[in-house]
C-alpha cells in the first residue's frame, strides 16, 4: 500500500470566497414566534454566520488539525485520508476511529491526545518508567466522500465496502490486531470490521445516545416483545415524534442527494443550517443550543471541512448508497463489544441487549450523540475502561 503525506493547505482564494458569500447571503423570511420547530432559527443564523466570517479563524484549526500525522492512500480505485498518531508507549494497542454524519476527523482532535499519551493526560499507568496499560495507536481515517477523503469516483460506496477498505488500511499499515470504535456511521463500521476481520479486531466499541437508537429503530423492526406496556409505549412515542419531525434530512438524502447537492456546494450558509441543525437535535438536550453543547469553533471547522472539501454532496450521497445497498443487516460477531449510551434512557438497553450479552455498557447523563466533541474525557475513560482486557498479550 503507497502512504503519501498529506497536509491540509486551503489556497487563500478558497477563504476569500466563503467569506464573500457569506456577507452576500440571501436570506429568507421568517413567520414570528416559531422558534426551532420549522429549523434553524434566522436570527440565530445570521449570528453565526457572521461569526463564521468575521470571528472564526480557519487557518488557527487548519493548524491545530495539521498537528496531526497525516496521510492519503489509494484502496480499491479510491483515495482514503487518514490521520495516524503513533503513541509514545511502545506497547499501545492500534485502534481505528471513525466518524458518522455530518462530521468529519476534526471531531476526534479532543480525544486524540489523551488515547495515544495517557501519562500527558491525566491517565492511569502500569508504574514509574512502565509503559501505560492504556494507550493507542490512533488510525483516524476519513470516510470516502467525506472531508478529503474525494473525490468519490464511483457509486457502490456504502458501508460494507467502506469497511472492507479498512480493513485493507489497517493491514497496510502493518496490523496485525487492533481495535475499532466509532459513532453513527463509525458504529456500523466498526461492528462490520469485527464481522470481517474478527481474528483481527480484539473489541469493537461504539457510542450512541436515544436518537442513534431512534433513528435505527425507524429503519430496523426492534423485538419489543420483553418489554412492558408503558415500555412499548415509550418505544413508539420517541419513533413517532422521528417519523413526524426528524426524518426529513434522511428522506431526502437516500432518496435525492443530488437535488441537495446544489444547495450544500453553492451555498455556505446552505451547508451550515444543514449541519448545525443535526448538532441542535442530536445533542444532549440540556444545552439550549448547539454551542452549549459543542466548542463553536469546533464545530465551525466540522461545517468547514464540508464546505472547503466540497462533501456536502458526496457525504449525502454515502446515505443514498447505504439505503440502496443490497447488503442486510450484519448481526453482531464474536468478538467483544462495548456500548457508551450518552443522554442515556434506560429503555435502549432493554430493546437492544435485554439478556446482557453485550460484554460492557456504559451509561452517561452528560453527553449525547457526538460524545467526542461534548463529553471527550467520559468517553476517553470508558474506551480505556473496555479495551483494558482485549490486549494481546505480549
Amino acid at each position: 500500500m503507497s502512504v503519501k503525506p498529506f497536509k491540509i493547505n486551503i489556497p487563500q482564494a478558497d477563504l476569500d470566497d466563503l467569506q464573500a458569500r457569506l456577507k452576500r447571503t440571501r436570506w429568507p423570511d421568517e413567520l414570528a414566534g416559531v422558534g426551532w420547530s420549522r429549523g434553524v432559527p434566522l436570527a440565530y443564523l445570521k449570528e453565526l454566520a457572521e461569526y463564521w466570517r468575521t470571528g472564526y479563524d480557519w487557518r488557527k484549526y487548519e493548524a491545530r488539525l495539521n498537528e496531526f500525522p497525516q496521510f492519503t492512500t489509494e484502496i480499491d480505485g479510491q483515495t482514503i485520508h487518514f490521520l495516524h498518531v503513533r503513541s509514545p508507549e511502545p506497547d499501545a494497542l492500534p485502534l481505528i476511529v471513525t466518524h458518522g454524519y455530518p462530521s468529519s476527523v476534526a471531531e476526534f482532535v479532543n480525544i486524540i491526545g489523551p488515547l495515544t499519551n495517557p501519562r500527558a493526560h491525566g491517565g492511569p499507568s502500569t508504574g514509574s518508567g512502565q509503559a501505560s496499560t492504556d494507550a493507542f495507536h490512533v488510525v483516524a481515517p476519513s470516510l470516502p466522500g467525506f472531508g478529503f477523503s474525494t473525490p468519490v469516483q464511483e457509486t457502490g460506496w456504502d458501508m460494507p465496502r467502506i469497511s472492507a477498505a479498512f480493513t485493507e488500511l489497517m493491514r497496510g499499515l502493518g496490523y496485525e490486531q487492533y481495535g475499532a470504535h466509532g459513532g453513527d456511521i463509525g458504529a456500523g463500521v466498526s461492528g462490520m470490521l469485527a464481522n470481517i476481520e474478527p481474528g483481527c479486531v480484539v473489541g469493537a466499541h461504539v457510542n450512541t445516545d436515544p436518537t442513534a437508537f431512534i433513528i435505527v429503530g425507524a429503519e430496523i423492526p426492534l423485538d419489543t416483545s420483553t418489554l412492558s406496556e408503558t415500555e412499548k409505549e415509550h418505544v413508539e412515542r420517541l419513533q413517532q415524534h422521528y417519523q413526524r419531525e426528524g426524518k426529513g434530512y434522511l428522506q431526502l438524502q437516500t432518496t435525492r442527494p443530488q437535488t441537495l447537492a446544489y444547495a450544500l456546494t453553492d451555498s455556505p450558509v446552505g451547508q451550515l443550517a444543514w449541519i448545525v441543525e443535526k448538532f441542535k437535535e442530536w445533542t444532549n438536550p440540556a444545552a439550549e443550543l448547539p454551542e452549549q453543547a459543542v466548542d463553536r469553533d469546533q464545530l465551525l471547522t466540522n461545517v468547514s471541512v464540508y464546505w472547503f472539501t466540497h462533501t456536502g454532496a458526496s457525504a449525502a450521497g454515502f446515505l443514498y448508497e447505504s439505503a440502496h445497498s443490497a447488503e442486510g443487516w450484519v448481526p453482531p460477531s464474536d468478538v467483544p463489544r462495548g456500548w457508551a449510551v450518552f443522554n442515556s434512557d434506560p429503555i435502549l438497553r432493554r430493546v437492544f441487549d435485554p439478556e446482557h450479552t453485550i460484554e460492557h455498557w456504559s451509561e452517561f447523563d452528560r453527553g449525547g450523540h457526538f460524545p467526542a466533541m461534548e463529553a471527550p474525557d467520559l468517553l476517553v475513560s470508558d474506551m480505556r475502561k473496555f479495551f483494558h482486557d482485549l490486549r494481546p498479550k505480549t
